[in-house]
């Protein structure tokens, strides 16, 4: 294995790639596989490819992307054959926008030429969405916009459990970080945030286990500590 493979439910998994520390998830069930995000390069999608071979033995035949920042978007050149879904900023991202993701992703230190040939393989998405449910054969995954945030776009994937003793799953993309706090720049939108944290907990419920996009799992007062940690910095300076 090239990563370390965390177990957080009956077929599914995760891993946080050291660039970065960007989460991608992973879901199987008897027809197809999910991956949730696919880091920077192509060298990082042939290492997830490989695992996800190894955990699963067969190949990632749909690819679901939860905004448009290089690190969740740029690897999916990696995976030709696997269906792509995303919001319709990500896939304007992987088009028209291209070079402005390439700009951000130097600026992090990414490195241009793997940059570029991740690039050249790029194509656009299968299909925009905004909620939708996805049937893997034998267990079902959700996908939804429950609000602008980190970005205008953010998209949550959910997991319900597939077993009494097993807890359900979300990923929250960047909606919910853990390594650092929430990432507020030009594109987020502050007051809109906690409500999709809101949105997200009542998606997971209470016993879920949410998946931030960069950092250590969480639970539902993790995520309600954050929503009220963003809660405090909307409000006008008086």
């Amino acid at each position: 294995m090239h990563y370390h493979w965390e177990a957080l439910s009956s077929r599914v998994f995760r891993c946080r790639l050291p660039f970065l520390d960007v989460t991608v998830g992973l879901v199987w069930g008897d027809a197809k596989t999910l991956l949730i995000d696919c880091g920077t390069t192509l060298s990082e999608a042939a290492r997830i490819a490989d695992d996800v071979g190894e955990l699963t033995g067969g190949v990632v035949t749909d690819l679901v992307m939860t905004h448009h920042h290089f690190d969740h978007i740029l690897g999916s050149s990696g995976f030709g054959t696997a269906v792509l879904y995303c919001p319709e900023a990500v896939a304007e991202a992987l088009t028209t926008r291209i070079g402005e993701v390439r700009a951000h992703a130097l600026r992090y230190g990414a490195d241009p030429g793997r940059v570029d040939r991740a690039i050249a393989g790029l194509r656009a998405p299968d299909h925009v969405v905004t909620v939708a449910d996805l049937d893997l054969g034998g267990r079902s995954v959700h996908f939804e916009l429950p609000g602008p945030g980190h970005t205008s776009h953010d998209l949550v994937v959910v997991v319900p459990a597939d077993a009494q003793d097993q807890p359900t799953v979300v990923f929250c993309g960047d909606l919910v970080e853990e390594s650092a706090d929430p990432a507020i720049d030009a594109g987020s939108d502050l007051p809109a945030w906690p409500h999709a944290l809101d949105r997200i907990v009542a998606l997971g419920g209470p016993d879920a286990i949410y998946v931030p996009g960069h950092g250590a799992v969480v639970d539902e007062q993790f995520v309600r500590g954050q929503r009220d940690w963003l809660a405090a910095r909307s409000i006008p300076a008086t």
